[in-house]
């Protein structure tokens, strides 16, 4: 049941999706149509590479908005794939096999957003995939709702002029139910985009920011609890 209820908040989330366009270099080819047909259902674009070498060069010459990278690859392995795109500044997951600690802090440090352990539930790989994309997204800098100015770069949240102190996760799960005003939001869906899929928390957790958000941000007529699934921000008339 749970797997239906991720799977619905992400077909219910519309906007931007069909602009982004992932790259996927894996050289299984089930591993990379299981992940390209995931993908599709969603709403985001992708490419196959099955080799390093070949996916340098597409990287380098053609605009991708996220890089699913395997480690053990024909060609060039994931980890100097990753040294020589590093300039072109598009956001790197690790997909891979390989799942000591060392490697795991290797590819975090070449600078990779994130490193997914093989095998891994879709959903979940959904759930990181739209984690960074929303932390690395450079184009939209501001965010409204009604008279609220959420400030992505400056990380600031402004109601009616009058700046309003928010903790870290109180302003990323303000912003995310800016961006997805109106849809029905299940707690899981929000602690996945939130505080990520492997979060150890309850989804008590949830409730307790969406209580701050309502106290500090007077949202109590406009953040709607729906029972027995989760929140919907009322879309602004």
């Amino acid at each position: 049941m749970l797997y239906f209820l991720y799977m619905y908040n992400f077909l219910t989330l519309g906007g931007g999706r069909q602009l982004i366009k992932i790259l996927i270099v894996e050289d299984d080819s089930h591993i990379a149509k299981m992940i390209a047909a995931a993908l599709d259902i969603v709403g985001y674009k992708s490419e196959q590479c099955d080799d390093g070498r070949a996916a340098v060069s597409r990287i380098m010459e053609e605009s991708f908005s996220l890089v699913l990278l395997d480690v053990m690859l024909p060609g060039l392995d994931g980890f100097s794939v990753m040294g020589q795109i590093r300039s072109r500044g598009v956001p790197v997951i690790f997909l891979t096999a390989m799942q000591e600690v060392s490697d795991r802090v290797r590819g975090l440090r070449s600078g990779a957003e994130d490193y997914i352990v093989k095998p891994f539930e879709v959903v979940e790989l959904l759930a990181r995939i739209e984690v960074v994309l929303r932390r690395t997204n450079k184009a939209q800098k501001l965010l409204t709702y009604e008279d609220i100015q959420v400030d992505l770069s400056r990380h600031t949240v402004k109601r009616s002029g009058k700046e309003i102190a928010l903790t870290p996760k109180e302003f990323d799960l303000l912003a995310f139910f800016i961006e997805n005003a109106d849809i029905a939001l299940t707690r899981e869906r929000l602690l996945a985009a939130v505080w990520g899929y492997d979060f150890a928390g309850e989804t008590r957790t949830v409730d307790i920011h969406v209580q701050q958000l309502r106290a500090k941000l007077k949202l109590h007529d406009r953040l709607m609890t729906i029972p027995k699934l989760g929140y919907r921000l009322e879309k602004s008339p």
